[in-house]
């Protein structure tokens, strides 16, 4: 029996009957979860890589074939629009997305050609998303907990493999600290906030939109908010919902994003919180206690780097 997700992955199995059993294949290299939901840009042409290194946060004048990258294409005020895995073929982008997001990000970057030498498609409707551990192939992009995504034409079989629903990914995404655009993240959201420094943004390029935002944030300030991992209570019934209250004494300090069972760890979810939150403080997620463990410092921001005493502990 399959049972379906909730938004934005309703289009999905949510799992086949044991989430627990698949998110340990999953880890395992027995099962991929078909993430068929994500939208697919390709981005072809010779002047293709500059281009898209003078839009994006990331990198990728020098992207080698084979090379995956993230990147994030920001609001003129810095805030997160689009969070992208991309690969490149020797020929063409290939860049997957939130669900739902394809059209519109292909059609901002129509707007952005002008008289270079690129071609946009959204190709969605051919080509999907497929993740497991141990997958290789063309067009492999690095994923979570070890596991490899593909993008690969629409019906492309894995006969050796058994599915996984899309919880078991989320819940694996989860514990690995990693947010979700749209799903942890809101309108304002900046890259500092998130932990997507590191990973999809680079601080040694050149002009690219909303990069004012970063070098401020990085070079001068502090961001209002900060990603963390919770350690829910395990005797409550239910999950947090997705955009719940996170509380501190009642008073409201952020909100829930994504929240799953682990097979191990038990209830967990990922919050934006802000920054001046203590953060050996006990919260509240919509009605369930919850115990914060640090993934984004309270200190990131004005070129700190945060401490690995302090990064992954558990307060």
């Amino acid at each position: 029996m399959t049972f379906h997700a909730e938004a934005p992955d309703e289009a999905l199995a949510a799992h086949f009957g044991d989430p627990y059993a698949e998110q340990k294949a999953l880890e395992n290299g027995s099962a991929v979860v078909a993430r068929s939901n994500r939208g697919v840009v390709r981005v072809a042409g010779p002047d293709r890589l500059t281009w898209l290194h003078s839009l994006l946060t990331q990198h990728l004048a020098g992207l080698r074939p084979g090379e995956a990258a993230e990147a994030l294409l920001l609001s003129p005020n810095g805030h997160i629009e689009h969070h992208l895995s991309l690969v490149d073929d020797g020929e063409a982008v290939w860049a997957h997305v939130e669900p739902g997001t394809a059209p519109a990000l292909a059609a901002f970057l129509e707007r952005m050609k002008f008289l270079l030498r690129v071609e946009i498609a959204d190709v969605s409707g051919e080509y999907e998303v497929v993740t497991g551990a141990g997958l290789a192939g063309e067009r492999a992009l690095p994923d979570v907990a070890g596991m490899t995504s593909l993008i690969v034409p629409r019906g492309t079989a894995f006969a050796d493999r058994s599915p996984a629903g899309i919880w078991a990914y989320e819940a694996l995404r989860i514990a690995a600290h990693r947010a979700r655009f749209g799903l942890d993240t809101d309108h304002r959201t900046i890259p500092h906030e998130i932990g997507l420094i590191d990973t999809a943004v680079h601080l040694n390029k050149g002009c690219y939109r909303g990069q004012e935002t970063v070098a401020r944030v990085h070079n001068l300030g502090r961001p209002p908010r900060r990603l963390v991992f919770l350690h829910l209570d395990g005797s409550a019934d239910r999950l947090p919902a997705h955009g719940a209250d996170l509380e501190l004494d009642g008073r409201r300090v952020g909100f829930v994003g994504s929240a799953a069972r682990h097979h191990e760890l038990g209830p967990i979810a990922l919050a934006l919180v802000k920054r001046n939150v203590p953060v050996e403080a006990p919260l509240t997620a919509d009605g369930v206690a919850a115990s914060q463990e640090v993934i984004v410092s309270p200190d990131t921001g004005a070129n700190v780097t945060i401490d690995p005493a302090l990064r992954g502990r558990r307060l």
